[in-house]
Order: C-alpha cells, then sequence, then structure tokens
C-alpha cells in the first residue's frame, strides 16, 4: 500500500489522461460516424482544413483547386493541375488535438490557465497543421520521390513536436506544479 500512496500522483495522472482520452475519443468516434462512409461524405472539419490549406497555398502563389473524392471518404488536393494529395479524416489534426487536450487536463493547473491554454494550444496546432499540410503539398510536387520521409517522418514530426513543446510550457509555466523547482 505504500507503493500506492508513494506513487498515487502518477496514478491519478494516468486515470485523468486516459479517461478525458476515452470521453473525447468516443466523442470525436460518435461525430464521425455521423457522416456517410459508403456515400464517401467527408466529415465537415477535415472539409475545413482542406479549404484552409488551399487559402494558405493560393496565398503563397500556387494555383489550388479541392474537389470531392469520386471512391474515398477524402478531399482531392490539386495543386498547379497536378492531383498531388487527398486530404482526409487523419489530416485535420483532431486526434492530435484530443491528445493534447488529456495531457493538459490531466498534469492540471487552475481552471483559468487550462482552459486558456487549451484553447491557445488548438488553435496554434490547428494553424501549424494547415501550414504544415500546405508545405506538405508543395514538397510534394518538387520531390514526389520523397513522399514517404515527407508525409511519414518530416511532418509528423513536426506537429508531435509542437504538441511536446507545448506540453512542456505547460508544465513549467502554467500548471500547478510550475515553479516547484526553482
Amino acid at each position: 500500500m505504500d507503493t500506492f500512496k508513494q506513487y498515487k500522483p502518477f496514478f491519478v495522472f494516468l486515470f485523468k489522461f486516459f479517461a478525458v482520452y476515452a470521453g473525447l475519443t468516443l466523442i470525436y468516434q460518435t461525430y464521425l460516424n455521423s457522416f456517410d462512409e459508403p456515400a464517401f461524405e467527408v466529415d465537415d472539419f477535415t472539409e475545413i482544413v482542406a479549404v484552409q490549406v488551399k487559402w494558405f497555398t493560393d496565398a503563397v502563389g500556387y494555383d489550388t483547386q479541392i474537389e470531392p473524392h469520386p471512391t474515398q471518404a477524402s478531399v482531392k488536393y490539386i495543386l498547379d493541375g497536378t492531383y498531388i494529395a487527398r486530404v482526409v479524416e487523419g489530416c485535420n489534426a483532431l486526434s492530435v488535438m484530443i491528445l493534447f487536450v488529456s495531457f493538459v487536463v490531466a498534469f492540471r493547473g487552475s481552471l483559468k490557465n487550462t482552459v486558456l491554454f487549451i484553447v491557445s494550444g488548438i488553435l496554434i496546432i490547428h494553424i501549424l497543421n494547415i501550414i504544415r499540410i500546405g508545405l506538405l503539398t508543395m514538397a510534394l510536387i518538387r520531390y514526389p520521390q520523397f513522399e514517404h520521409v515527407l508525409h511519414g517522418v518530416i511532418f509528423p514530426a513536426v506537429i508531435y513536436g509542437i504538441v511536446f513543446l507545448l506540453w512542456v510550457i505547460w508544465v513549467n509555466k502554467f500548471s500547478v506544479h510550475a515553479g516547484k523547482n526553482d
């Protein structure tokens, strides 16, 4: 029993993390299940992400078109006349946001700090995800031979690296544990 008492804060953190993660994932999955998969219907948030990536690549000088994919639940992303990528549900970063929120809630802080940090963090993750997808598509048009490394290694490392950095900031600056080791 002494072991449990000694590690109680860790077990409380784990419980809160997994409870929030499971709850938010269940809500997200329920949201995704409301879309007609056999009709290849894309969820609204993924469509919003595709539109915002189009805006970004148009703003930096590319001619961008997006259109529903005829045989998959995705949005076709066409850059300078070349079909370069599909924007699918996994591209919208909502799963990453759920992971981010779960950690922040589990590593508690004041209600005000928690809410402000979650909202700010989600906004940062969303904006950087739009830029990430845009840069990825621009890189793929020039370097298609590096698709696996760009899509599978470098760009995921960027988004997860940002989330990790936000967690470090949360723990060291805003959580109830901030400044205790000074």
